[in-house]
């Protein structure tokens, strides 16, 4: 029956989002889908019936958005993305879809609760940080918007590790997400793909002179996409976030398999599925690099040929409208291979010359830069290319040679600009700059925030900005509402609410008819409340986890992130030890009590991040154990830090340590998570902290420490032992930690640390430090005034409007993508159109 037909006899769509019509599902669900009754249900099992019959309502949705993107030949975007960190699905699509208070009223009836559901729901942990969390953030404001939208990534059956503290250090653990399945996605078998590595490349020339390319005995792998429903708030759009996993071509080989040598007969299937096996292996080995290339090529392949199969359904013209039809933005570098498989893939797939191939390509890939560090930019080494990717190579190739022939007529004579520009980094061990790939084959090239951009056209890609100027532009980062407020801090979002109306979830510049309500004694009363149930909530989770018990009066300072150098844990850690000895030595220093919070996890390879860890947890054993100084200062590392974790964090927060050496740190949106939810910031003018600065003003955030421009101007000539000699107090916490008075057993585990820190620290700790303390120190007077502070909070929260990824997404469309953003109404539905997608 088609669609129109169905909404003639029903009008509407055919599940209930009442209480009851939940119940029938979720009765349904349990003894149907799963064949469990009451006796027999575990939570688990509870909470799969509760996802299936919130999908079940989605997928109505879903089918209905993909049908009206066929009808209107609409433009589509897609977002490719090596990492989605998703986090839990279960609330947030309750609220997306307006149907959480008749659910948890369903739920009540039948004496079940849903938090205590959706915490049997892992955490889809596709990601290492902020670069996935972006994604998926991206994803929720690109359906609330209604943008024809598709993500494309990879199902990696182990996401990021399972994080655990053991003996004071890291200790990594496979993330087991799909453990017991996924009730939110769906196979597509029947439309996989096949994905070419290694071979070799035949090449000949046609009757008509043009040159053809064959890419022949290659090995290949069967990508097969498993689709999810992305849910847009307070609408019925519903798009799409495809992830590939890996199959092997063949599953076995009969002949070993009838010989008796049956680890021979899978070893083809072994060797593809790890592919799709684990998110980023070791890259420090040179299997661990093929693997990630293999990685990276095998979903865009499949990504581009999934995107070209869509463009070509009912269409007989060729490729002359692939530009209006399809704009595709590469997340970062690890999507940028995309610019010679579409190439590959136009002219060899479909016989386009290469002057037409180059000119869609370029006006359809668009790619957004997200770091300065120079080993963030991605470079794969041209012998492995050529084993590997041999077409794509030539491809490379040949892009560079008329690249450069362009930029010589441009820049007559300038030899060392060549060399700068050139996708080929001619080192003793030739290289492929994937970043100069995707600048090049793209026709927008975006920061994620003011000083990032400013930094990636005057050094990252410097050489570039002054080729195409009109390419740059920026795109400040920003984050969901409705995931970092209304769902994770929900007495906060009601009290928003009661008081300026609902429209901030879909507008969160609304948020600033808050400001006339921060010195509302009431409200501020109301406001500390909220907060202060927040920090009680947390320091419960904390005991359960540490059995430390907090005092939720206490000034609760977090800084949770990504381990790594650059984001300066030590600076705080350093900082910790520095307030400790001052407290003990010091009789008339006073400090409001206070916890320091730090969460995140150190790559498997990565020895100094893991080192930092060890250093945190080490100094935190210490000090907790201090009966004359723990009723004022405690130290937490609280472990396993992800999406859950953080929904748990940002509510409870009071300062957010936003430390970063300036420069450095392309935006960051925990900055902006903390800010929305009324914790104050203490931060350097790094990233999207200069932004938040401009958004709530300088009397509303602690800055501290040096510039960017003053961090490039000190580097060369940094001493950092002057400072540690100049500050008595600073150099015993130094020595203390280089002796090994935090670690009595090994004294001398930390000498790594203290080495960079004393003679050759790129990130400037020392110098930053007394400027940070003073930034403290005015944070903690201005907490003694309790009114004063509220007030800042409530400031904080009103002005944070700008931060919303759906501006951010707003502003992709308007500048880049130019796709019509289609309402589903039910008289658009009923023109119908059967399933293609």
């Amino acid at each position: 029956m088609r669609e129109s037909e169905l909404f003639k006899k029903w009008g509407t769509f055919l599940k209930g989002m009442d209480a009851d019509g939940i119940q029938v599902s979720f009765a349904s669900h349990l003894e149907y889908s799963l064949s469990k009754d009451k006796y027999t249900a575990t939570s688990r099992d509870l909470y799969q019936s509760l996802a299936l019959s919130v999908r079940d309502r989605l997928v109505e949705r879903w089918i209905r958005t993909q049908q009206m993107y066929y009808d209107f030949d609409v433009k589509r975007i897609y977002y490719l993305s090596a990492e989605y960190l998703m986090g839990r699905a279960l609330v947030n699509n309750l609220i997306n879809l307006g149907m959480y208070e008749e659910t948890q009223k369903a739920m009540k009836d039948v004496h079940l609760d849903i938090e205590s559901l959706a915490i049997e729901e892992p955490d889809m942990g596709l990601g290492n940080g902020g670069l996935g969390r972006l994604a998926a953030c991206f994803l929720d404001s690109m359906a609330t918007l209604e943008l024809p939208a598709y993500g494309y990534g990879i199902r990696y059956e182990f996401g990021i590790f399972d994080q655990f503290i053991k003996h004071l250090q890291q200790v990594e653990m496979p993330d087991l997400w799909l453990r017991y399945g996924n009730p939110w996605e769906f196979a597509r078998p029947e439309r996989s793909f096949t994905v070419k590595y290694y071979g070799r490349v035949k090449e000949r020339t046609l009757p008509d002179g043009r040159f053809r390319a064959e890419w022949i005995e290659t090995e290949d792998v069967l990508a097969v996409p498993y689709d999810m429903p992305i849910s847009g708030y307070g609408n019925n759009t519903v798009n799409t976030l495809r992830l590939w996993s890996a199959r092997a071509s063949n599953e076995f080989d009969l002949k070993f398999f009838q010989s008796g040598d049956y680890l021979k007969a899978v070893e083809e299937k072994n060797l593809s599925e790890n592919i799709s096996k684990v998110l980023y292996p070791n890259d420090q080995f040179f299997e661990g690099k093929e693997l990630r290339l293999k990685q990276e090529y095998f979903f865009v392949s499949c990504s581009l040929q999934d995107i070209v199969r869509r463009y070509l359904v009912d269409r007989k013209v060729g490729f002359s409208q692939f530009p209006d039809k399809v704009a595709i933005q590469m997340n970062d570098t690890h999507p940028a291979l995309a610019v010679a498989e579409l190439m590959r893939i136009l002219m060899d797939d479909h016989g386009l010359g290469w002057k037409t191939a180059w000119e869609i390509t370029q006006k359809t890939c668009a790619y957004t830069n997200h770091t300065l560090l120079s080993e963030a930019l991605e470079k794969w080494s041209v012998s492995l290319f050529e084993k590997l990717l041999p077409r794509h190579l030539m491809i490379i190739y040949e892009i560079n040679r008329r690249f450069l022939r362009d930029v010589a007529l441009r820049f007559i004579g300038d030899e060392q600009r060549l060399a700068r520009m050139s996708l080929i980094e001619e080192t003793p061990q030739k290289q492929v700059r994937m970043a100069h790939l995707a600048a090049v084959g793209s026709h927008s090239v975006n920061g994620v925030a003011q000083l990032h951009t400013r930094l990636v056209k005057e050094k990252a890609l410097k050489d570039f900005f002054e080729m195409f100027p009109e390419r740059f532009n920026n795109k400040t980062n920003g984050v969901t509402p409705r995931r970092w407020l209304l769902a994770s801090n929900k007495k906060l979002s009601k009290l928003i609410t009661k008081h300026i109306g609902d429209g901030w979830m879909t507008d969160l510049e609304q948020l600033q008819q808050l400001e006339p309500l921060a010195s509302d004694e009431d409200f501020i009363r109301t406001w500390t409340g909220v907060k202060y149930q927040n920090k009680e909530k947390f320091a419960k989770l904390i005991f359960d986890v540490t059995k430390i018990q907090l005092e939720p009066a206490a000034i609760f300072d977090f800084q949770v992130k990504r381990i790594h150098e650059y984001k300066r844990q030590v600076l705080n850690i350093l900082h910790v030890i520095y307030c400790w000895l001052k407290m003990k030595e010091d009789p008339q220093f006073e400090m409001q009590p206070r916890v320091f919070f730090f969460g995140g996890k150190a790559a498997p390879g990565y020895f100094m991040a893991k080192l930092v860890i060890r250093l945190i947890c080490h100094v935190a054993a210490m000090i907790n154990r201090d009966s004359d100084t723990n009723n004022r200062l405690k130290v937490i590392f609280s472990p396993n830090y992800n999406v859950s974790l953080a929904e748990q964090i940002f509510p409870a927060a009071d300062i957010s340590e936003q430390i970063s050496t300036a420069g450095y740190e392309a935006s960051g949106t925990s900055n902006m998570k903390f800010a929305l939810n009324g914790a104050l910031t203490i931060g350097t003018l790094d990233g999207a902290n200069i932004e938040i600065m401009e958004a709530v003003g300088q009397e509303n955030i602690f800055i501290f420490g040096l510039t960017a421009d003053e961090v490039a101007e000190l580097a060369p000539r940094y001493n950092p032992r002057s400072y540690y000699e100049a500050d008595p107090l600073l150099k015993q916490a130094v020595d203390m930690i280089r002796q090994g008075y935090f670690s009595r057993q090994d004294s001398r585990l930390f000498h790594p640390i203290t080495d960079i820190l004393l003679d050759h620290d790129p990130y400037l700790v020392l110098a930053d430090f007394q400027s940070y303390h003073k930034a403290h120190m005015a944070l903690d007077e201005l907490y003694r005034d309790r009114k004063s502070w509220v007030e800042k909070s409530i400031l904080n929260v009103a002005r944070i409007g700008r931060f919303s990824s759906d501006r951010t997404i707003h502003e992709y469309n308007r500048d880049i993508w130019h796709a019509e953003p289609l309402t589903i109404t039910k008289e658009e539905k009923e023109k119908g159109a059967g399933e293609k997608d």
